[in-house]
């Protein structure tokens, strides 16, 4: 067995047992979306490993035909069908489910190094090195079903053009959701744009989102007869945020949502479904659905589509690149510094957009800003660990609301893997041990949250039926994983909950005849309307979830420009801010879906601003 193998199967395995932890508050950290960032150095280590190991070749120049090879990657298998002509491999195809814009962008640039090099010696991809090593586990199969040592094969040098200074006119630090927006709005304006991303991929956080994006009188809801206000938008979100929010961001928020769907979707991301999120008055979370019709995740959709129209303008993505300086000249932002493997590099430019997201995969700054957080899973990626802080401090940048720190209601403990708020505006609802209803299910986050930490054991159940897990490829996707249990009648979800059985028939019966009357006289739950289906349909699924670290609303000042200000409230020239880096927009709570507006409509504004200044400069 080669050391790829062997790796591969200790990433299965490091994976595996990180999902043997309890069902409430832990100290497990997150091994789900996180596990494709917190490799890097092992893996670089293996590489080094390997490469001494192999000392000589072999001829292979008999073998030429098709051979299958399959691995166990992040959340589903990898099968490869590998193309061997005269001992050297001439293509790669590949069947996988990975997660999208994680597991398929990674797997893409992997089949172009171990093609290119003829080998799997070959670096794996910062920020999915499970995908990564599990591509390379099924190419090393193919190659030993072909008779072929991957260890002996002959290497061809990749090619890699190393540079240490770059010029263009703005660089976008970030590559998630918020860096992409504003760089391919820049790119639209005809400006010059690079883009340096900490990660060997696209999508950050963005990649995790779940539920939809928020937007007010869009085309969507007049179609659906939805009758919405940026008024009311904006009512919602200072209520969710305790008021806390920056008003002046909230209105730009708001006013600005429905440009950012049409924006979007002239982009090729298209929103077909309208759900509740909590804390709304209206339905506004918009949502994408796959060919089939069916639900699924807005971020690693979004990602997939802003990476292809990134690609297709040419924007320049320095990737496995961590900024660590804000380059100032007479006080102007004139470019950035990173560290990258090779060393250093200088990314020269007229202005500056940061766009790193927040810090809530970075334990020891959540701890530190709000210490009552201490033992609890977090739900963001490993590489979200709040880099800018430190370089805009140096630069006399201020920063507000460090403490306000979300905590998302549904997340499921045993590896910190978010479960979509979207589900619950569907029509699931949560049941404490007891098998009860405890709480309106759409409520804000922070309310629900606290809700479920008030329930024996500190958690609760998340229930769907048979006709919501079949129109919902997410609630499949969570299955896939494992994370759902299925009962196959009442009887039998009771038995998986601990709970007595005429409670939980109690509690099924109650909530189909709310839902037939449309009305929620127990919680006073709104917009049940819109729920598309009853728990009348068994069998029954259901999930057993605690809160968990989700999103920091505290970041860098930005003024309505997006500019940076310093701790005299003055604006730092040539330096912008968007997306979870900022503080301002969401006060003491998000709501759910306004994330995916505020990376959208605050790249935009930033890029917008940035290109006015870059002109008069």
């Amino acid at each position: 067995m080669s050391k790829l193998k062997s790796l591969a199967m200790a990433l299965a395995l490091t994976l595996s047992l990180a999902s043997c932890g309890n069902q409430t508050q832990t100290e497990t950290k997150n091994d789900s979306q996180v596990s494709e960032e917190t490799q890097s150095e092992d893996s670089k280590e293996t590489t080094e490993e390997t490469s001494e190991d192999k000392t000589e070749t072999a001829d292979y120049s008999d073998i030429t035909g098709t051979y299958n090879g399959k691995a166990t990657g992040y959340g589903s298998d990898i099968e490869v069908v590998v193309d061997i002509e005269n001992g050297v491999i001439t293509d790669i195809e590949t069947t996988e489910n990975e997660t999208k814009a994680v597991g398929s962008q990674a797997l893409e640039k992997m089949r172009e190094r171990v093609i290119t090099s003829n080998s799997i010696d070959v670096d794996r991809i910062s920020g999915a090195t499970i995908s990564s090593a599990a591509f390379l586990s099924a190419i090393d199969e193919a190659l030993q079903t072909a008779g072929i040592d991957a260890d002996k094969l002959s290497k061809e040098d990749l090619e890699d053009e190393k540079k240490d200074s770059y010029d263009t006119s703005v660089v976008v630090v970030g590559a998630g959701g918020a860096g992409l927006s504003t760089a391919i709005e820049l790119a639209q304006k005809g400006v010059d744009v690079m883009v340096v991303e900490k990660a060997g991929i696209t999508g950050g956080n963005t990649a995790y989102a779940s539920a939809g994006m928020n937007a007010a009188e869009t085309r969507l809801q007049k179609e659906e007869n939805v009758d919405d206000t940026v008024d009311l938008f904006i009512e919602d979100t200072m209520k969710g945020g305790k008021n806390l929010n920056n008003p002046d961001l909230v209105k730009i928020l708001a006013s600005e949502s429905s440009n950012a769907i049409d924006w979007l979707e002239e982009n090729g991301a298209e929103f077909k479904q309208l759900k509740f999120s909590g804390g709304q008055s209206k339905m506004r979370t918009h949502a994408p659905l796959n060919d089939e019709g069916k639900s699924i995740p807005v971020g690693s959709y979004l990602v997939d589509k802003l990476t292809k129209k990134a690609n297709e303008l040419g924007i320049n993505i320095i990737y496995d690149a961590k900024v660590n300086e804000v380059l100032l000249e007479d006080g102007k932002a004139k470019g950035v510094k990173a560290e990258t493997k090779d060393g250093s590099i200088t990314v020269n430019a007229d202005a500056v957009v940061i766009a790193s997201g927040g810090f809530g995969g970075n334990m020891d700054l959540v701890t530190h800003y709000n210490p009552d957080l201490e033992g609890y899973v977090s739900t963001n990626a490993k590489s979200i660990e709040g880099d800018a802080i430190g370089f805009l401090e140096e630069i006399g940048a201020n920063f507000i609301d460090m403490d306000q720190i979300q905590i998302h209601p549904t997340v499921y403990q045993k590896n910190g893997s978010l479960i979509s708020e979207g589900l619950r505006g569907e029509g699931a609802i949560l049941v404490n041990s007891k098998g009860e209803r405890f709480y309106n299910e759409l409520e804000t986050r922070d309310n629900v949250s606290a809700a479920i930490l008030d329930q024996e054991g500190k958690n609760a159940w998340l229930v769907v039926d048979k006709e919501m897990f079949d129109q919902s490829a997410t609630i499949q996707k969570y299955a896939e994983k494992g994370y759902l249990e299925e009962a196959s009648d009442i009887k039998a979800l009771a038995e998986l909950i601990g709970c007595d059985e005429e409670t939980m028939a109690k509690t099924i019966e109650g909530w189909n005849e709310i839902v037939k009357n449309n009305q929620d006289p127990d919680f006073g739950r709104e917009g049940m309307d819109t729920v598309t289906s009853d728990l009348s349909k068994a069998p029954y699924y259901a999930v057993q979830i605690a809160p968990g670290i989700h999103h920091t609303m505290g970041g860098v000042e930005v003024n309505t420009k997006s500019e940076v200000v310093d701790k005299d409230g003055k604006p730092i020239p040539g330096l912008y801010a968007a997306g979870e880096v900022t503080g301002g927009v969401h006060g003491a709570n998000r709501l759910g879906g306004n994330a995916i507006t505020d990376i959208v409509v605050f790249g935009r504004n930033a890029a917008k601003n940035a290109s006015e200044y870059i002109g008069k400069n």
